[in-house]
């Protein structure tokens, strides 16, 4: 069962891959490369030369994307997966796509939406490459805590649903589940690097491509994992049925 569960999320992390590259190379990498013409103009007026690609522009937008992308959706597919395992038929009486599909909003919330409203994306030349990995790992910090405070609501959350009722069960523990973020959030460190002179539309476009790729990618794995989690419950269904109608 949990193998099965597992090649359907791989697929459904395959699939969001595929809609999510057709979506940052439409959207995301026009932003991205405002952000690379004003670093290649701060370059230029500070008389540096021109830096030797490694790896060209095209490659890096359309090949390195897709790759970097597939990987990544095959990898939360996959978690998506375990994730759903542990949560089917714990969640009342939804279906397994009902199910799939409030598995893939709560995770856009936790795992993107919260840290990227403390840490939001960068274009190039919007932050100081001395600071990256201070960045990194601050915004890893903020992603593990948003997971597992997540989860801690998840656990008091089934013990106020038998207390106070579902509704008010759940509004508790989504509201405990804000508190302690906020907190969490207040005591990570700002990182504020924007240099004077950056533009605005550049940050702004960005930022709006980068979540709506993530919005794009929980969608389709909602959405696709769903469907394939239904489909075989009705095949399921069928072969039992079957045997017992001869």
């Amino acid at each position: 069962m949990v193998r099965t569960l597992l090649i359907r999320g791989m697929i459904s992390g395959i699939a969001a891959a595929v809609l999510t590259f057709v979506f940052q190379y439409l959207v995301g990498e026009p932003a991205l490369d405002g952000g690379i013409a004003f670093e290649e103009r701060l370059g230029e007026a500070a008389g540096e030369p021109a830096g030797v690609e490694m790896v060209s522009r095209g490659t890096q937008s359309t090949v390195g994307l897709a790759v970097a992308l597939l990987l990544y959706g095959v990898a939360i597919g996959g978690i998506f997966a375990l994730a759903f395992a542990a949560a089917y038929g714990r969640l009342g009486r939804l279906s397994g796509r009902a199910t799939s599909a409030v598995l893939a909003l709560v995770g856009f919330v936790v795992v993107v939406v919260v840290p990227f409203l403390k840490y939001p994306a960068n274009p190039p030349a919007s932050s100081i490459d001395d600071t990256i990995g201070a960045r990194t790992g601050t915004y890893v910090l903020m992603v593990a805590a948003s997971v597992l405070v997540a989860a801690g609501a998840v656990l008091l959350g089934r013990r106020l649903v038998a207390r106070f009722g579902s509704w008010n069960g759940v509004l508790l523990a989504a509201l405990g589940y804000v508190v302690v973020m906020g907190v969490v959030g207040a005591l990570l460190p700002v990182v504020d690097e924007t240099p004077a002179g950056f533009p605005a539309t550049v940050l702004y476009d960005f930022r709006l491509a980068s979540l709506g790729g993530q919005l794009m990618l929980w969608t389709v794995l909602g959405l696709v994992f769903g469907a394939l989690v239904d489909r075989g419950s009705r095949r399921i269904d069928r072969a039992s049925v079957e045997p017992a109608s001869r």
